[in-house]
């Protein structure tokens, strides 16, 4: 995916028994200074301005023109940041490290100038910076944005307001070029302020706000201004401001062009863009097609070869092909023609394939680590999630090393799993706290399922039927959201106490069957993988914004008080996990023949009658990877329903989801994977808290302590009796997460900040609601003499150094 100018609305032991001791979490509050792991840097084909040739215009695909322009509104996207970015000022830019950049093309200089009794920033502006009109951009401007934004007049449509509500004033200082912003709370992210800085006759009334801003920018100050939009035609274009008083855009337009993921292949073939985010997929044809151009095109005959008397026909065998023509040109007529039509089909193919091929090798890919990652989100509101130890218990079972490595290795990057929830590898901020949780161990997964009542025994027991139901193959299918079985168990916001167990005792079977424990469906002999429900599965990457969760949420739902921490019983409860290890094992090697057909002997490389199993090769015990027999309580096994979105290009999160079931199903936990439409995925499933388990991302950022404080806030109730999430869609938070953010937030000391930050974030940890798995791949296509752009990472682009390579003088 492409930059995201617009910020997002983004091995310690953890158990004796369940408790974590608080040691642990103050250990991981200390760090390496400057980021714990390397930054992988942006792959742009970086060149000298002087290498870049005057004029031209680049295509940029995008997936979608913008909804909006005013990029403080909720349904703003990446296309409006990237608009935002190239015509109005940023403040700050971001560096490859995420790290918050002075843009001098605006300031001449930004500091805190007085910190007691009120913190005081003095913005210093550039000379010749003013709007496209010639009016200079002063303190009016800062002052319209922060009375749009601040959220005392909620005439504005905005989506956030983080920062803008602890200035008290704005005003003007020593002569024009100069603002002073005096705070009421002390404000550490005061850098992630005015940026996009709009125009005052954009900001200064809710209707050229509200609507205005939506479908039009009359004012704008950057390298770039907008010319039109073309809806019909989906393009967008920005043309070369000549009021910009910075270096001149080397571009004479840019055009943004609407085209959806799943014709990316088509765009780049049939050369209507310069430069496009691509998938895993298309990025290795784009580079096989690159490594052929090279090498010359397999099979191909020799200039001024005379033609084979047979026409080759491609992946076929000789001997297939032989038989294909003596058909087609047989005595059966039937035959014959259809045989000459299936060919002419395949020719067709080929001819495209090869017409493809020769357009892909006019671009490379670039790429590197998008500043995003991929999380499983554990929704905690009710059922068995909502027990802390059945979360620890799911993130233990978890191989986060081979997650990242099955993503990422095959691209050439880094295969490290993210360790932070709140920084990414290279940010001053990032520091592994991933130790809070622990890393992988089936042992101590099964010893917290067992501590929280899941056991081998308990799906054994014979659950009554109630109002009637038949128990077995025959049971209610499970109810689909809405139903009064959703959310029967109690809700867990994690505790304050990092030890304290989940919201559910012990033993306390979970009475929604839509999100908890399964009725008992698959027929007798089926094995213990995942259950997957077909529906269509092209499934996307999926990136969280600034989305809120559904106005219908369902009212009625409580937060329970946490509950106090059980008794420490490591011994006895790690004990209790060898012996479940060593029952599973046993009744997993007992199973029946055609669950686990037995290998056949013989030397390496023997024939086999066709269908015989390949030899085993060290059989794993259950605690290294043998499937565990199912886990249940009181008669209901331990299922947990995982969501996944359904969208062009994503089989690499397909894959990843199958991982995890296959990973949970080693401890006993059984999955039931639903792929659903991109346009419901959030909306009705991960905002309205209707899953158990789903894999989405969140964005980087380089304001953390603003940023990720939605995100892991605890639930509060609201008045209607609903449950106020904010972004905090696994619905697990803690008073003490919250107060590290508040304090976070106010601290001016950049390293005291940073500390505190890593501390709430292994917090995050501890809560087991989030488990960061990789950072996301970027991968993007660029036509091969663009330079200056291409997979950028955190950083900023410089939009007007974008362009093409000039020629090579000779």
């Amino acid at each position: 995916m492409s930059h995201v100018g617009v910020r997002a609305l983004r091995s310690a032991a953890l158990l004796t028994s369940g408790a974590l001791a608080v040691s642990v979490l103050a250990g991981c509050s200390s760090g390496d200074d400057e980021g714990g792991a390397p930054a992988v840097p942006a792959d742009i084909a970086a060149a000298p301005r002087a290498s870049v040739a005057d004029g031209g215009t680049l295509r940029w695909a995008v997936d979608a023109l913008p909804a909006t322009f005013n990029a403080f509104q909720a349904d703003a996207d990446a296309a409006t940041a990237r608009v935002a970015d190239a015509v109005l000022p940023s403040l700050f830019t971001l560096d490859e490290r995420g790290r918050p950049q002075l843009n001098r093309d605006y300031l001449e200089s930004a500091e805190i100038i007085e910190r007691e009794p009120r913190q005081v920033v003095r913005y210093r502006l550039h000379q010749q910076a003013v709007w496209s009109d010639g009016r200079e951009i002063g303190a009016p401007d800062f002052v319209a944005q922060w009375r749009a934004l601040r959220g005392r007049d909620s005439a504005y449509w905005t989506a956030r307001n983080a920062g803008y509500e602890r200035i008290e004033k704005i005003e003007r200082g020593a002569d024009d070029l100069e603002v002073r912003v005096t705070f009421a709370k002390p404000y550490a992210d005061w850098k992630s302020l005015f940026t996009p800085l709009y125009p005052k006759e954009i900001t200064g009334s809710p209707a050229a706000f509200n609507d205005g801003a939506r479908t039009t920018l009359p004012k704008t100050a950057g390298p770039f201004r907008l010319k039109t939009v073309d809806k019909k035609a989906g393009t967008l274009t920005l043309v070369r401001d000549p009021r910009w008083w910075g270096a001149p855009a080397k571009l004479d337009s840019l055009v943004l062009r609407a085209v959806p993921r799943d014709r990316r292949a088509q765009a780049l073939t049939a050369n209507t863009v310069d430069i496009a985010d691509v998938d895993a997929a298309l990025a290795a044809r784009v580079t096989r097609a690159a490594r052929e151009g090279k090498a010359g095109a397999p099979g191909s005959p020799a200039p001024g070869s005379p033609a084979p008397l047979i026409a080759p026909d491609s992946g076929k065998a000789p001997s297939a092909a032989l038989e294909s023509w003596a058909t087609a040109h047989g005595s059966d007529k039937a035959k014959a023609a259809a045989e000459r039509a299936a060919r002419l089909r395949e020719r067709r193919a080929a001819a495209a394939d090869e017409a493809e091929r020769r357009a892909l090798r006019a671009y490379v890919v670039r790429k590197t680590l998008e500043p995003a990652y991929t999380q499983l989100a554990l929704n905690g509101e009710s059922g068995p999630l909502a027990d802390e130890r059945v979360r620890r218990a799911v993130a233990r079972a978890l191989d986060r090393r081979e997650l990242a490595q099955s993503v990422l290795a095959p691209l050439g990057l880094p295969a490290e799993p993210v360790g932070s929830h709140l920084a990414l590898a290279g940010q001053d901020a990032y520091a592994d706290s991933s130790g809070a949780l622990g890393s992988q161990d089936t042992e101590e997964a099964l010893a917290l399922l067992a501590d929280a009542g899941w056991t081998k025994d308990g799906a054994r027991a014979g659950a009554a039927p109630k109002d009637g139901t038949k128990a077995g193959a025959e049971a209610t299918a499970a109810p689909s959201k809405g139903t009064a079985s959703k959310g029967a168990a109690p809700k867990a916001a994690a505790s304050d106490d990092a030890g304290s167990r989940g919201a559910r005792p012990a033993g306390s079977p979970s009475k929604a069957p839509s999100r908890g424990a399964s009725p008992a469906a698959a027929p007798a002999g089926t094995s213990g993988t995942a259950r997957t429900a077909d529906l269509p599965s092209d499934e996307g990457w999926y990136v969280v914004g600034d989305e809120k969760p559904a106005a219908d949420s369902r009212p009625g739902t409580r937060v329970l008080a946490p509950a106090p921490a059980p008794a420490v019983h490591s011994r006895l409860v790690t004990g209790q996990a060898r012996a479940l290890t060593g029952a599973l094992t046993a009744d997993s090697q007992d199973a029946p023949a055609l669950q686990r057909p037995k290998a056949q002997g013989g030397a390496p490389g023997a024939y086999a009658p066709a269908g015989t199993a390949a030899p085993a090769t060290g059989a794993p015990s259950a605690a290294a990877g043998a499937p565990a027999g199912p886990l249940g309580k009181d008669g209901q096994p331990l299922t947990l329903r995982f969501v996944l979105p359904s969208g062009p290009g994503s089989e690499s999160l397909r894959a990843v989801g199958d991982r995890i079931a296959a990973m949970l199903d080693r401890i006993g936990v059984r999955t039931e994977i639903t792929k659903v439409p991109d346009a419901s995925f959030f909306k009705d499933h991960i905002a309205s808290g209707d899953y158990d388990l789903a894999l989405y991302s969140w964005p980087g950022t380089a304001y953390p302590a603003t940023d990720g404080r939605p995100i892991y806030a605890k639930p509060e109730p609201a008045t209607d009796g609903s449950l106020l999430v904010e972004q905090n869609y696994t619905r697990v938070g803690t008073d003490h997460i919250d107060q590290l953010f508040e304090r976070a937030a106010a601290e001016l000391d950049e390293k005291a900040a940073r500390d505190l930050v890593r501390q709430a974030d292994a917090r995050i940890w501890a809560a087991a609601g989030s488990i960061p798995l990789f950072q996301r791949p970027e991968l993007v296509a660029v036509r091969k003499n663009v330079v200056n752009a291409g997979a950028f990472g955190f950083a900023t682009p410089d939009y007007e150094n974008i362009g093409f390579a000039a020629p090579k003088r000779k």
